[in-house]
């Protein structure tokens, strides 16, 4: 079975279509078509359903995702192994990171990093929620993943490697007048903005809404949350890395009481991963801390 083939294959899987797998690629689109009919003939079924400009996968392809993820892995692995004989000159570290993780600790990380080896490229790829994360990671769509959550997490067959614990602050606009420490029974009457559901970020808004606050706005975007406080929409509840932005920006950043914390790790698949990516995390952990399964903790 030709790695290529597979590869094309996953690329119209994770890009939704020929079209814009071919963009990727930066290949003709005829070309990705026959490497797939190639693939389609040597496993002599179909991988694709064509309902109009779109394609479904079908019972084959669905089955067919997660071996080919294992193989392109698999070569990605045994190439940093070569490469790893005369050090990391080459090759790419791939990250899926939840958006304020992706604030810190992960930019300076990425900093030190592309110092140190200037040569091999971070690319960091997005996730709301640390379920996300944890898919990305264990399907093979990525080799490392940074993520925060307040809870214990449970996902099987992958390493936990702790990196820091931060802390919800609340972000408000200067003229709010508020001091912290604050208490959720100061907040009532007044308006939050709140993130996507689901997150640990947005259960907190919610706690501080059943004292009576008043959720004044949802945004996904989470970028976009430090303008809307600093417009005087309302605050926000934002981890403690976005302090320094927030007060370079001119919002005053309170500490809420009783505090709420979250706990930041990477997570990898337990096995090999590649040498680039090995030494990412050294560079994260500053080996300080030794890979633990994520069910014992």
């Amino acid at each position: 079975m030709d790695a290529r083939h597979l590869r094309y294959f996953l690329a119209v899987v994770d890009h939704g279509g020929f079209h814009r797998a071919a963009e990727a690629l930066s290949v003709g689109q005829p070309t990705l078509t026959q490497a797939v009919a190639a693939l389609e003939r040597e496993l002599r079924t179909a991988l694709f359903h064509h309902v109009g400009a779109d394609v479904v996968l079908t019972e084959a392809g669905r089955a067919l995702v997660g071996p080919a993820r294992e193989v392109g892995h698999g070569l990605e692995v045994a190439r940093a192994a070569v490469e790893a004989v005369e050090g990391l000159r080459a090759g790419r570290v791939e990250i899926v990171a939840t958006p304020s993780e992706a604030v810190s600790p992960l930019a300076g990380t990425i900093a030190r990093f592309c110092a140190a080896y200037p040569q091999v490229r971070v690319v960091v790829r997005a996730a709301f929620t640390a379920d996300e994360v944890i898919t990305a990671v264990r399907s093979g769509a990525t080799e490392l993943g940074l993520l925060a959550s307040a809870r214990p997490i449970h996902a099987t067959g992958l390493d936990l490697h702790p990196v820091a614990r931060q802390r919800f602050v609340l972000v408000t606009a200067p003229e709010s007048g508020l001091a912290g420490p604050v208490r959720p029974d100061q907040l009532e009457g007044r308006r939050l903005i709140g993130g996507p559901p689901a997150t640990t970020m947005r259960s907190v808004v919610d706690g501080l809404e059943r004292h009576g606050a008043v959720i004044a706005a949802e945004c996904e975007h989470r970028e976009a949350i430090l303008p809307l406080v600093l417009a005087g929409v309302g605050m926000a509840v934002l981890p403690d890395s976005w302090r320094e932005l927030a007060e370079r920006a001119g919002a005053r950043v309170v500490e809420l009481e009783p505090p709420a914390h979250l706990d930041i790790a990477y997570v990898s698949r337990t096995g090999a991963v590649t040498a680039a990516a090995r030494t990412f995390l050294e560079q994260a952990t500053l080996r300080t801390h030794r890979p633990a399964p994520v069910d014992a903790c």
